[in-house]
Formats: C-alpha cells, structure tokens, sequence
C-alpha cells in the first residue's frame, strides 16, 4: 500500500491503521473471575451443597450484578432456597428476577417457581388455606401467561389439587355445621363446592350433603333436585345411591327442577 497517496503521508496512515484500540483488560479479567464463581457455585449444586451453592450464587449477583451471570444466578438462588424449604427467599428471588428482567427468556419460571413455593405449603384441610389460595391464583397466571411452556403443564395439573383442597376444606366446615345441627349454615358450604369447585372430587359428596340438608330442612323440592342431579352426573357414586334411598324413604323420587339453583350451577359453563 506504500505509495497509494502518493507522498510519503502513506507510510504514515498505514502504520496509524495497524493500531487497533485495545480490549477492556480488566473487563476481561473480571469476566473470567465471574465466570469461576459462577461455575463453583454451579459445581456445589451439582454436588448437593446446597447451602454453599446458595452462597456463592448470591456472590455473584453482589459482586457483578450487571453480569449476565448475575441475572442468571438469581434465578439459581430461587431455585436452591426452593429445594431448601426456604419459601420466603425463593419467592423474594424469583420475584427480583421477574422486577429486574421482566423480559427475560426465563421470567416463566420465575412465576412459576414463586407459584409451587405457595402449592408445595398446602396443608391437610384442617389447616388455614392461605398458601392454597395463593397458590391457585399464581398458578393460573402461570397456565394463562406462558400457554407454550412445560411450567403451564405442570400449573395445570397442580391447579385441579389446589381446587380440590379449598373445596375438601369448604366440605369439612360443612360437616362440622351439620353435626351442631346447623343445616342451613352447612348447605352454603357445600353450596360453594357446588358452584365455585365443581369439578372436583368433592362435588358428589357435596351433592349427597344438600340433599341431606334440604331433607332436613323440609325444602324438599331442593332435596330432590340434588339427588337428580348426582344421579345425572355421577350414577355409579354411592354417593348417588346413599341420596336416593334418603329421598325415597319419604315416598318421593329424584326429579331435578329447572327453576332451582343446583340446576342452573350444573346447566352453566364451568372454564375449568
């Protein structure tokens, strides 16, 4: 190229194009160091130290938190409180991963992750159902937000248990109210099972208690219906055959009234 300007400012130009600007080195040497924590933090979890792992993760999001190594080691820490029974600081960073990256490729499973922490809190039905719930309503966000994704799958499923636990619980209360002979304080609980958890396993118990509980009460025109409709719906139940012989013991039959509020829950559509 000596010569192409035609005067010695060529060799000049040349040799000044040769000098490239230089790499960040320290940029580079920080990179490296995040990159071998990152890594041993990644070894302890795979070797089942957990607590170690945990640490060293949340070094990473300290130290360089503007790393994409950070962004992916909150996500790390989520996923290693969670396994740890450590709920509260499973959600809290799975929460900072969907605050801080909203956009992210993984912000999916930061939901669904906060979501199971509350699931994998359910209880037997004799205890309080505020993780059931809370439970049911993250992991319907879950199902409708990321449709395509194996995390809505699983949040399905574990949707239909949290379902049939707030309905169990709604089906205990209505039994103790049964037994302290107050009929018609138990009939709106198994009310709700009927209208807000029908596909549940509960519902033809809940159909059997109602026609108990209208038997009792003398309304047996509601009686009736309910026997009709768990025949309607669940036939082989004994559940079903248990109704039929309480409502056929007065001399009546199961006979479903249109005009009645069993009807119209069992007539509506029910999006789950």
């Amino acid at each position: 190229m000596d010569g192409i300007w035609g005067d010695d400012s060529a060799s000049s130009a040349a040799a000044a194009s040769t000098a490239a600007v230089a790499p960040d080195m320290a940029a580079a040497q920080e990179t490296a160091t995040v990159a071998k924590l990152y890594n041993a933090a990644l070894t302890d979890l795979n070797g089942g130290s957990l607590k170690s792992a945990l640490k060293q993760f949340g070094e990473v999001e300290r130290q360089y938190p503007y790393s994409s190594y950070a962004t992916q080691a909150i996500l790390m820490q989520a996923y290693i409180a969670y396994k740890l029974a450590k709920w509260d600081d499973a959600v809290n960073a799975a929460n900072r991963y969907i605050t801080l990256h909203p956009g992210g490729k993984d912000v999916g499973y930061a939901y669904y992750l906060a979501a199971v922490c509350n699931y994998d809190q359910i209880g037997n039905t004799k205890h309080d159902q505020s993780s059931t719930k809370k439970a049911l309503e993250a992991l319907q966000e879950v199902a409708q937000r990321f449709p395509d994704t194996p995390y809505a799958a699983d949040a399905t499923q574990k949707v239909l248990v949290a379902r049939d636990h707030l309905a169990g619980k709604e089906m205990e209360v209505g039994r103790y109210y049964y037994r302290q002979g107050a009929y018609l304080a138990g009939i709106n609980r198994f009310k709700t099972v009927v209208t807000d958890y029908r596909n549940t396993s509960q519902t033809p118990e809940a159909l059997y208690r109602l026609t108990e509980g209208y038997m009792a009460l003398g309304v047996v025109s509601e009686a009736q219906t309910a026997a009709a409709v768990l025949g309607a719906n669940y036939p082989q139940s004994q559940w079903y055959r248990d109704a039929y012989t309480l409502v056929s013991n007065d001399g009546l039959s199961p006979e479903a009234s249109k005009e009645s509020w069993i009807s119209k829950a069992f007539d509506a559509v029910n999006p789950l």
